[in-house]
């Protein structure tokens, strides 16, 4: 039975059953239309906001790189939380202006783009959020690989530009990250914690290893 004031969509004529599936979805989303009501780009700000709540990596961060910045969500809510911060975003995607936030429109994994990031931020940085997910092909062990490379490219980005003490937060797959990427992280940070917040969907694959208190340099 589908709860009081549920909305249906109807099946256009141009409009398939999936995409019928997803829009009715959207509707009825409490997390949509909380969104919608507080000026965020999308339900994904809630994410980031329960992760902090939790973790408190947003505390005192005065640099931070939002690594898959589209549509906007994550930097918007450094923004509010951070008025004086300095947030450097990139995505493929082409990105509407965010107020205080330098936005690079390039694939990530292009050679140039950690300079260009580097550059923009004008210094070490307190946090390194990633939500970047590789276009999904409709293989659970494909796409969890995929969006796996990802992080460890966002991971080795943040060990280059993080600040001694700094945080680095990215979405992973399939329950966690690997074995090998969370030893990696617990070598360099002083504490690795994976969590799925509220706001990610009960049906999503999606979680977030939570990494703080970077070491530096960490001795081979």
């Amino acid at each position: 039975m589908k709860p009081p004031g549920h909305q249906r969509v109807k099946t256009a004529r141009r409009r398939t059953a999936q995409s019928t599936r997803w829009l009715e979805r959207q509707l009825n989303d409490p997390y949509v239309r909380r969104a919608k009501a507080d000026g965020y780009r999308s339900r994904a700000a809630y994410k980031l906001i329960e992760l902090d709540e939790r973790f408190g990596f947003l505390k005192g961060a005065q640099r931070v790189v939002d690594l898959g910045l589209a549509p906007g969500g994550w930097s918007q809510v450094v923004r509010r939380q951070l008025s004086k911060s300095i947030v450097v975003g990139i995505d493929l995607l082409p990105v509407d202006p965010i107020d205080g936030v330098h936005i690079l429109q390039l694939d990530f994994m292009t050679d140039a783009a950690p300079a260009l990031l580097t550059d923009a931020l004008g210094g070490p940085a307190d946090l390194v959020l990633s939500d970047m997910a590789a276009n999904t092909v409709g293989h659970p062990q494909t796409d969890a690989l995929r969006t796996m490379a990802l992080a460890e490219a966002a991971a080795d980005f943040a060990y280059d530009v993080l600040r001694p003490g700094g945080a680095f937060v990215a979405k992973v797959f399939a329950g966690g990250a690997d074995t090998a990427f969370v030893a990696e992280l617990k070598r360099r940070f002083t504490t690795v914690k994976h969590a799925k917040p509220p706001a990610s969907r009960k049906g999503s694959v999606e979680w977030f290893v939570v990494a703080q208190g970077f070491k530096g340099d960490a001795p081979r």
